[in-house]
């Protein structure tokens, strides 16, 4: 799997404002009913994933579902030509970005043919693609998607089967339950064993000032308050000297909060995020460990709250499984 992906701005950049279209879709009307007769359930899943996550690469999804990258080229084509999902390839300084794949008119008619909803009720519109191919927090985004996507496809590749991420929620997941409090770029639990580390996770790229960044730890002290639960804090950032002056300005408010901050850099050369990434803000030793030490380190943690089910919720609005319901399915 390729190497988490650069901001969208700034230093280090890989993409650029731009973005291209790469193939076009077969002229024809799909009918949406007539996808019944096709539509596997790993394909369902693939157009829930990219109603709750927005955009998804080729290799990110063939890591999460596929065999091998050519099955999932085969299917992820057929799926398009279908409609149900959309694409674009951005343009790069350097070399060539994979197919970002995006929620597709069909695909979120199917939705809401699933929900019982219209499809504005959906929030999709005909520049849904558009509008994220030309979005600025493009490469955020796809930096929060690869780094988790790891995670969740280390059930599937790794030694130890019950290592993996039991739940993934996105950022506007994350808005929908408690963005009246905090609003993090994600959440998720990791497993491994009978080791549990629930996370809420910042992705920095550096391009917030150091102040704000600090600002934000008053809000997950809220949040841990007034939910009676205590998630573990990740922030992951884009270099070596961007997390040391974090981790200098955020010490000692973190440790005054009660918070369990852990923190990881992208030019920390590894592409195994539940490896020894991650230092501790505070507390003793502060050299890089797992995410399985860091459970073991905090047993104290709890996970957060507002994940059960409720009245409100719909078919869409409940968390996505990070996993196919059967990665090996046909189609």
């Amino acid at each position: 799997m390729p190497a988490l992906p650069r901001p969208a701005s700034g230093p280090g950049s890989r993409y650029t404002a731009r973005a291209a279209t790469s193939r076009r879709r077969p002229a024809r009307h799909t009918d949406v009913a007539a996808l019944a007769r096709i539509l596997t359930p790993r394909d369902l899943w693939l157009a829930r994933m990219l109603h709750e996550h927005r955009v998804l690469t080729t290799h990110q999804i063939t890591s999460l579902a596929y065999t091998s990258l050519r099955s999932a080229q085969r299917r992820l084509r057929t799926l398009h030509d279908s409609g149900v999902l959309d694409s674009f390839r951005p343009l790069t300084q350097t070399g060539s970005a994979p197919e970002h794949y995006t929620l597709g008119p069909a695909g979120a008619a199917v939705l809401a043919a699933h929900a019982g909803c219209d499809l504005a009720d959906l929030g999709w519109r005909p520049s849904h693609t558009g509008r994220i191919a030309y979005s600025p927090s493009l490469g955020h985004d796809l930096g929060v998607n690869e780094l988790l996507t790891h995670l969740a496809a280390r059930a599937r590749t790794g030694t130890t089967p019950l290592a993996g991420l039991n739940i993934w929620l996105s950022e506007r997941s994350c808005a929908r339950r408690w963005g009246d409090i905090v609003r993090p770029d994600a959440y998720a639990e990791w497993q491994e064993g009978e080791a549990r580390l629930s996370f809420l996770l910042e992705y920095d790229t550096g391009s917030q000032p150091l102040p704000r960044v600090e600002a934000k730890l008053v809000g997950y002290a809220a949040f841990c308050t007034t939910t009676s639960t205590q998630p573990a804090l990740l922030i992951h950032t884009r270099t070596h000297s961007r997390d040391q002056a974090l981790r200098r300005r955020l010490a000692a408010p973190a440790r005054e909060l009660g918070l369990s901050v852990a923190t990881s850099s992208a030019d920390f050369t590894t592409s195994s995020p539940w490896g020894p990434w991650w230092s501790p803000l505070q507390g003793g030793d502060t050299s890089r460990t797992t995410l399985t030490q860091l459970a073991t380190r905090w047993p104290h943690l709890t996970p957060a709250a507002g994940l059960e089910a409720t009245d409100a919720d719909t078919a869409l609005t409940l968390p996505v499984q990070p996993l196919p319901p059967d990665p090996g399915a046909a189609g």
